[in-house]
């Protein structure tokens, strides 16, 4: 049977959706096996990748594919993002019990800083939503999760849940290790140790790992690139550009994009010793890089 272009767009999307956290090694085996066309050479993301590549793909080599990554048509498989991300942002999922919610939401706040949008179920989720659809919408769309492991989150159905669904997903799954180890079948995935850190200090070291994960740091380096060009003060522009100088992806459009930050974005290009950074960040990584000149370096 053929199938409507309703289904086509859900499989397409979800198909899209599933192998964006994939390496772009794993996602052109993935491609390749159903007949999906592959290139050596791309300047976007995963996901607007997926959707090229897949475009011309027949119903049936479709129907496969969406059945390898075990989506289904209908009402309830569309997807339909949660209102709490924010787009350009990392998506993570914080898997917590109820009662350290107020430990959740510290790291929430404090992930926020380096553009990662966290998901607390008890905070997030209005007060008339349907509590278990807005939990499986965050854990189908998100780009992470972290167990906050507290005494009895091995106990909670609800938690061991969450976990499986993502590593279902073969998305990083990292712990955070509080009160108990991690156990079972992420007790191999990595871990931190949270016991006697804040969660700004813990925020830190999870910030540091996904700039570095194969599967989070092309969509970091974005973030990371957006927020420095987006620099709404002195202070931001300094402490974006650290970020920017621990880059661990480089794209070819990133030297126009900072260059066109530094000559127009006033906070950026009149914060002390920004311009010249952000000039050495892009000879490193393009050394044929002509140099521009900045003026008015001086700020005031």
């Amino acid at each position: 049977m053929l199938l409507t272009p309703s289904e086509r767009a859900t499989y397409k999307t979800e198909i899209a959706h599933r192998l964006s956290p994939l390496s772009w090694s794993e996602v052109d085996v993935i491609l390749d096996e159903f007949g999906a066309n592959t290139q050596d050479m791309w300047s976007g993301d995963v996901f607007s990748y997926v959707v090229t590549m897949i475009k011309g793909l027949g119903d049936l080599p479709l129907r496969q594919l969406a059945a390898h990554l075990n989506i289904e048509t209908g009402e309830n498989s569309v997807l339909d993002p949660p209102v709490f991300w924010i787009e350009g942002q990392l998506w993570v999922f914080l898997s917590h019990l109820s009662k350290h919610k107020i430990f959740a939401s510290e790291l929430q706040a404090a992930l926020a800083t380096y553009g990662i949008c966290s998901f607390v179920a008890h905070e997030d989720i209005e007060p008339d939503a349907e509590w278990q659809e807005e939990i499986e919408k965050a854990l189908r769309t998100c780009d992470a999760l972290v167990a906050l492991l507290n005494e009895g989150f091995n106990q909670s159905t609800w938690t061991d849940q969450e976990v499986g669904y993502a590593l279902g997903r073969g998305v990083p799954v990292f712990s955070v290790r509080l009160d108990i180890a991690p156990y079972g079948l992420f007790g191999k995935k990595q871990a931190f140790n949270g016991k006697g850190k804040d969660a700004a200090s813990i925020a830190n070291e999870l910030y540091d790992a996904y700039r570095k994960h194969p599967k989070t740091r092309d969509k970091l380096a974005d973030i990371v690139v957006d927020r420095f060009c987006n620099s709404g003060s002195f202070a931001e522009a300094k402490a974006n550009s650290k970020q920017v100088e621990e880059l661990e992806v480089w794209k070819s459009e990133y030297k126009s994009r900072l260059r066109d930050a530094v000559n127009n974005n006033g906070q950026v290009k009149h914060s002390w010793g920004v311009p010249e950074k952000i000039e050495a960040v892009i000879k490193k990584h393009d050394p044929d890089a002509v140099k521009e000149d900045f003026d008015d370096k001086i700020p005031f």
